[in-house]
């Protein structure tokens, strides 16, 4: 019982602290609402132990074997979530041509995850935390079960934490601002990333 409780709560911790993927979800709940963000949303609940599905039973061995590739993907997901950080500071910017006009869809969702470098982080930390050698197989369907669910319950609450903001910011110019924020905080976000070495997880 201890042993899935920590799971339960490493996975809850995890999903339920900033990170790209709540900041963004919680910038759409806002600039969207919660029906035209359920794409996206769906995207990062799915997409992120599909990856970690993939990651535990398929291509670990390759990037045991070629470690570069942890580097390009964390250069790739640092560039990538910079870029999103100043399309969300131009939102409701009406002299910015760089506005997001549509939430993410379902494919970008689940694809962005291959992109972010916590959902790497935090994958490989739990594959490497809760299984072994021996029992292998089971403690990685645990791991992996236990992101599915409580990515949904995480995921949704900064999503519906974005719309309830609607009404206070209803203003243009509070907006912005706000939307400003989250792009500095999801800039900021990636600076633990880019000092974590991807291969010492593993």
């Amino acid at each position: 019982m201890e042993y899935y409780l920590s799971i339960i709560t490493f996975t809850f911790v995890a999903g339920i602290t900033p990170g790209p993927n709540s900041l963004m979800l919680l910038a759409s709940g806002l600039n969207h609402g919660v029906r035209q963000s359920i794409p996206h949303y769906l995207g990062v609940c799915i997409g992120f132990p599909v990856m970690a599905t993939i990651m535990a039973f398929g291509i670990g061995a390759l990037f045991r074997g070629y470690p570069n590739i942890y580097l390009y993907l964390k250069i790739s997901g640092i560039v990538y979530l910079l870029y999103l950080s100043w399309k969300i500071a131009n939102t409701g910017n009406p002299s910015s041509g760089a506005k997001i006009r549509e939430p993410f869809t379902f494919i970008q969702a689940a694809m962005f995850q291959w992109l972010n470098p916590k959902a790497w982080v935090i994958a490989l930390g739990a594959l490497a935390a809760f299984t072994s050698p021996e029992n292998f197989i089971f403690g990685a369907t645990v791991v992996i079960v236990s992101y599915f669910f409580m990515g949904f319950i995480c995921m949704a609450c900064w999503l519906m934490l974005g719309q309830s903001m609607q009404k206070f910011l209803s203003n243009s110019k509070r907006t912005h601002y706000f939307n400003i924020l989250m792009a500095v905080l999801l800039a900021l976000s990636v600076i633990p990333m880019a000092f974590t070495d991807f291969s010492d997880l593993t």
